[in-house]
């Protein structure tokens, strides 16, 4: 019997034709960006938007995506880590909305430890609206085997690529269980109280620590086992680490569709209406359980006045950018 292959399970559950050539365009990125691995390992010598070093690959993969999706005609803009504002790109029609991490845990890559892709595909071209809105999420994982993960607002489902760069079924209608795993980024002396007896919790109840540093790799693990991500708050850093567009609402919408949950520790993320492409935020996701006990937990302890803001800030639409434009093939 022959495996179902991404073509044929998009065409299944009935996608749209423009958002299947757009996810299928997608996937075949996906060889082009492993191929570069083994020579582009050294430091680009430059900072992100985010003032983060890039690596040589981040800017590769950065390169190989967008170009691919300026041929497209199912674009309108584009938002990607990489990059220090929105491109708009000239089509035929009202095209979608990406949000693009290029190379998630790009600096893993010289000690071969797994990293992906990260994407959002938003409707009419906006990206900077609610990430329940999106229609569709997606991401790749780049370890010993090559996944993609993807929903389109029906299910979570997971594919593995071939020799030939042909990306065929391996589970579909995932849910997320349980689970006994927990991931807390950032350093452990700067985590705030209320967080750190959330851990404590965790681990007196046998949870076991599981942290890569790639976040869609950790995330991945949750998926496939249970438990809970989070990189949260911290006493120098009050947003966290993570990017609400780029991290937080992709993940969290695959999140949600597996059966889980993604908050701020106090409010659904993916209710939160970007300033700018710039914004983060402090990060919880995985197993629904988990998600309302942490919540329980946050609202049990002492909230500082920069934790009132996190929860009552009034997130409004933003577009001050200076935006390139690119004219796209027709």
């Amino acid at each position: 019997m022959t495996a179902i292959n991404l073509e044929q399970h998009l065409t299944d559950n009935n996608c749209d034709e423009q958002l299947k050539d757009l996810i299928i365009l997608l996937s075949r990125q996906a060889p082009k960006i492993k191929s570069v691995f083994a020579h582009n390992q050294d430091s680009a010598g430059t900072l992100n938007t985010h003032g983060d070093e890039q690596a040589e690959l981040d800017k590769v993969a950065d390169e190989i995506i967008i170009n691919a999706l300026r041929e497209s005609n199912h674009v309108k803009t584009i938002a990607s880590e990489e990059q220090s504002d929105i491109i708009e790109i000239i089509t035929p029609y009202e095209g979608y909305g990406i949000t693009l991490d290029p190379l998630d845990g790009s600096s893993l890559i010289s000690v071969n430890l797994s990293v992906g892709t990260i994407i959002g595909i938003y409707p009419n071209g906006n990206i900077l609206q609610e990430g329940k809105n999106m229609v569709a999420s997606m991401y790749i994982l780049y370890g010993p085997l090559t996944i993609l993960v993807y929903t389109i607002k029906n299910g979570v489902h997971e594919f593995v690529m071939d020799e030939n760069g042909e990306f065929t079924i391996l589970r579909e209608n995932i849910t997320m269980p349980q689970g006994n795993i927990y991931s807390s980024g950032g350093l452990k002396k700067d985590h705030k109280e209320k967080h750190s007896k959330f851990i404590e919790k965790l681990e007196n109840d046998g949870h076991k620590l599981r942290y890569s540093g790639s976040f869609v790799a950790d995330f991945h693990q949750i998926l496939r086992y249970g438990g809970i991500f989070s990189y949260p708050s911290l006493k120098n850093n009050e947003n966290g680490k993570l990017r609400l567009l780029f991290e937080a609402n992709p993940i969290g919408f695959i999140a949600k569709q597996a059966g889980g949950e993604i908050s701020t520790g106090f409010k659904d993320i993916l209710d939160i209406i970007p300033k700018s492409i710039e914004d983060k935020v402090p990060l919880y996701v995985g197993n629904k359980n988990k998600i309302k006990n942490l919540e329980e937990h946050m609202k049990k302890e002492k909230i500082d006045e920069k934790d009132k803001e996190i929860i009552e800030e009034n997130h409004i639409n933003s577009t001050n950018y200076e935006v390139p434009i690119y004219e796209s093939k027709q």
